[in-house]
């Protein structure tokens, strides 16, 4: 097999200044079939690994197993929303099958003694290249999480344990519509040209927002590092 790297690609390039992601309720059949969905997983799991240590797997959704996942949904909401509407039920028991196929990535901490962290940015990138690859294939990609992908409940039914960490769901399909890009950052507000003195451009100004509750400076992250 012919390994690319370093290869100059300028239909690549034009590709990716102009990927976008799909709308998931906007993505319909058909999907990708067996064939293509091996090779957009395939293309997923060539994503930098420290220590080759695979921290990642994948579940996917289509069919009736969409139909379960998405009953389950809708039970585990209906118990702790007992006054929902049959309408806000309904849009719940359907959170697996708008779109043909979906795919749920699990980053999963190994043994091995590499940084979690590093292993966290490994899931990440294995979802990119997911979607890269099934915007290559001719097909939408949504990634999104909601509620259910931080429910214990939902966790537990998936078969996923205290290691596992779901870090989306990806809708594939094929898109309804162009979906309308958005504001893209100035990249004078996030690159820095790195010498002594040299002001981050960190892009706190644009895009800090009071949500989240971030941690002050100082913060530890050393229980990333195990």
């Amino acid at each position: 097999m012919e390994v690319f790297c370093g290869k100059k690609s300028d239909e690549v390039l034009e590709y990716l200044l102009k990927r976008r992601s799909a709308n998931a309720q906007d993505l319909h059949a058909p999907g990708p079939n067996d064939e293509e969905l091996e090779r957009i997983l395939a293309a997923a799991s060539r994503v930098p690994d420290h220590g080759k240590l695979v921290p990642w797997h994948f579940i996917v959704f289509q069919g009736e197993g969409s139909v379960q996942a998405g009953a389950k949904v809708r039970a585990i909401f209906k118990s702790e929303n007992p006054e929902a509407s049959e309408d806000r039920l309904a849009i719940e028991a359907t959170r697996f099958s708008r779109s043909p196929v979906v795919v749920g990535l699990i980053s999963r901490m190994r043994k091995g003694g590499k940084p979690f962290w590093e292993q966290i940015l490994s899931a990440g990138a294995a979802g990119m290249t997911l979607s890269l690859a099934a915007h290559a294939s001719g097909f939408g990609a949504a990634w999104i999480t909601e509620w259910y992908a931080f429910h214990p409940q939902f966790k537990a039914y998936l078969g996923l344990d205290a290691r596992d960490h779901i870090a989306g769901f990806i809708h594939l399909g094929t898109p309804g519509a162009v979906p309308e890009d958005r504001p893209r950052p100035a990249l004078s507000s996030i690159v820095t040209h790195w010498r002594d003195g040299a002001v981050l451009q960190k892009g706190d100004a644009l895009y800090d927002q009071e949500k989240l509750g971030f941690p002050e400076p100082g913060f530890d992250v050393s229980g990333l590092r195990k």
